[in-house]
Parts: C-alpha cells; sequence; structure tokens
C-alpha cells in the first residue's frame, strides 16, 4: 500500500518488536529518580510517546508494560484493542473516530494489562500515537508467551492464540 510507504518515510517509522511500526517523538529532558519509583528498576523521563502504525496485513502481539499507555487515533481504520486484566476479565475497545459506533477516540490502557491490538478492516491501516508515564523503557516492556497466558487466562485461550506470536 502506498500509503504505508508514505508514513513510514515520513516518520520514520521502524519495525516494532511487537508488530507495526512505530518511532519514539517524545522523551521528556527530566528525569524521576529510582528512588521515587514504585517497581522500576532505573531512572525514568517523566514521559515519552511515539506514532504507531498497524496494517490489516499485522497485529500488535500480547504485551503488558509497567505504565499506564495513553492511545490518540490518528487516521485510518479503527483499530481494536484487545485487553484483559489482571482480574482475568476482558475488553475488546475500538480506537478511531466512530463515536455512534462505540468508538473513541483515546484509550487509557491500565499498568500491568496484557494487550494487544489489530487492524480488523481488510486491506487497511491505522495510525495511533501512545504516550507513557512515567516514560517507557524496554525494561519495562514484557511480551507475552502464548502457552503462559493461556494457563494463567485458558477463558481466553481464542484471542490469545490469535495474537500472540510465541
Amino acid at each position: 500500500m502506498d500509503r504505508i510507504k508514505y508514513l513510514v518515510e515520513k516518520f520514520e517509522l521502524i519495525p516494532h518488536p511487537e508488530g507495526g511500526y512505530f518511532k519514539e517523538v517524545y522523551r521528556s529532558k527530566d528525569i524521576i529518580p529510582q528512588s521515587g519509583l514504585k517497581g522500576f528498576t532505573g531512572d525514568r523521563n517523566f514521559c515519552t510517546s511515539i506514532y504507531f502504525l498497524l496494517t490489516s496485513e499485522n497485529f500488535s502481539a500480547f504485551h503488558r508494560i509497567k505504565q499506564d499507555e495513553i492511545w490518540h487515533f490518528y487516521e485510518g481504520s479503527s483499530l481494536s484493542v484487545h485487553v484483559i486484566y489482571p482480574d482475568g476479565s476482558y475488553i475488546k475497545h475500538k480506537v478511531g473516530l466512530n463515536y455512534d459506533n462505540g468508538e473513541e477516540p483515546q484509550l487509557v490502557v491500565p499498568a500491568g494489562c496484557w494487550f494487544a491490538s489489530e487492524v480488523e478492516k481488510k486491506d487497511s491501516i491505522c495510525l495511533v500515537g501512545c504516550t507513557v508515564a512515567p516514560g517507557f523503557d524496554f525494561e519495562d516492556f514484557e511480551l507475552a508467551s502464548k502457552d503462559e497466558l493461556i494457563k494463567e487466562y485458558p477463558q481466553h485461550n481464542e484471542i490469545i492464540t490469535k495474537l500472540t506470536r510465541q
């Protein structure tokens, strides 16, 4: 798709380990010392944000981070964000601009939840932004193991199997 190529080149996006393409666009200069953080292994920037591009040919695999993550819709088809909460409950959120169909232009995924996303409309893309505070560090990122996640949440076997790679 020409639009994918354009966005990848325009925003200098690179492949993301969980799927799709991304580029960090903001990292605050100020630092929160590790002594002021609970559950983190080092200092963190106050805030970070990225562009994140997904296509209907790919998905963002189940993963979790230690921070709340705020998703912002920019363009394309709506994005389904699948969230498994620590208590085992599951919600499929829709990020997009079709408000009358339950879509929202912004979504918060709480810290510690497993989540994955996909563009369900065939031959489509979705460009979003993701903001994290305290700032993101790959030390805070955990990619799900399909077998381990199914063992923990067997009631969500179908969606876990669909949206994991390992």
